[in-house]
């Protein structure tokens, strides 16, 4: 059974949210165990803020880098088929050929670092053409000044928001753009038992 996503609930922890969220769309609920869940939320929230209190500036690319890393190991050591990657720098794009548009092509998720007045972490759960499925969990009501960002209420297991691709690729610090690119980031996820392949459908190959 899937689990509707779900939003953050402060200022900060769109990160492990975000992180949540991904093995939510990517695996049923009765796959996931309690060690799953509180390691992402261990090792998230670990920046501190100007007063000195951990969590409030939220979670560092250091950060997501470790919890890729030990989502690999989990997923080696067979307690869930998951696998996953690390992005940054010029990796980070929608490039043709690139990874970021590969993954979510063959079924996966990625979790990646915008702007969003500050950085903010959201999840990419598909592409279609030069628009991406994203789940922003940060809970708005309003819709955008941008047209072409759109508002999606009833897809709760996989993504609010429909967004182009020119969004994420711009350099210029734009609401959801990646940024700068020596400063990108994104984490790549698979569910192993579903991910796509040349071997498995004919669909991929074209």
């Amino acid at each position: 059974m899937k689990n509707p996503l779900h939003y953050q609930l402060s200022e900060y922890d769109c990160g492990p949210t975000s992180m949540l969220n991904a093995m939510a769309y990517l695996f049923e609920r009765e796959q996931l165990s309690p060690e799953l869940l509180r390691n992402i939320m261990l090792y998230c929230l670990d920046c501190y803020g100007k007063d000195g209190i951990t969590g409030k500036s939220g979670t560092s690319c250091m950060a997501m880098m470790f919890l890729s890393n030990w989502l690999n190991g989990f997923g080696t050591a067979g307690h869930l088929p998951v696998s996953s990657r690390f992005l940054s720098g010029e990796e980070v794009n929608f490039n043709q050929n690139g990874l970021l548009r590969d993954a979510l092509c063959r079924g996966g998720a990625a979790v990646v670092r915008v702007d969003f007045e500050g950085w903010h972490y959201v999840l990419l759960t598909g592409i279609r053409k030069e628009e991406v499925l994203v789940f922003d969990p940060y809970y708005r009501k309003e819709d955008f000044p941008w047209k072409e960002v759109q508002m999606i209420p009833d897809q709760p297991t996989s993504y609010n928001r429909i967004i182009p691709t020119h969004f994420f690729d711009q350099e210029e610090i734009k609401p959801y753009s990646f940024g700068p690119e020596k400063t990108r980031e994104a984490v790549l996820i698979f569910n192993e038992e579903t991910k796509l392949t040349a071997e498995k459908t004919i669909e991929y190959m074209i």
